[in-house]
């Protein structure tokens, strides 16, 4: 079993950064591929962005060139740098781990955080 636990989320206004943190714990070694999901009012669970181990990305458009993804073994963490902060990126933030492959897929994550609150406004 892995425990993810995030933080870092907030208020913040447009034009603004947050950074969000994902910790892993418990059976390290079926952490695999990890990944943000976002959660909007009314909406199904999107993704994000993932990160492999040796430290491959990918970014659903709307985020490149804003988000950055990164994560620091060593530590069992991983991060979600958000610059550029829009009114539309507010939503529960969801840390995902465990996927065996490098996909996008909710299906493909066995473990996840419990959330943590982006709002973006003025």
């Amino acid at each position: 079993q892995v425990q993810l636990v995030e933080s870092g989320g907030g208020l913040v206004q447009p034009g603004g950064s947050l950074r969000l943190s994902c910790a892993a714990s418990g059976q390290i070694c079926s952490i695999g591929n990890m990944a943000w999901f976002r959660q909007a009012p009314g909406k199904e669970r999107e993704f994000v962005a993932i990160i492999s181990r040796l430290g491959s990305t990918d970014y659903t458009d709307t985020v490149k060139g804003r988000f950055t993804i990164s994560r620091d073994n060593a530590k069992n963490t991983e991060y979600l740098q958000m610059n550029g902060l829009k009114p539309e990126d507010t939503a529960v933030y969801y840390c995902a781990a465990g996927a065996k492959l490098f996909i996008r897929a909710r299906a493909a994550y066995e473990y996840w955080g419990q959330g943590t609150q982006v709002t973006v406004s003025s």
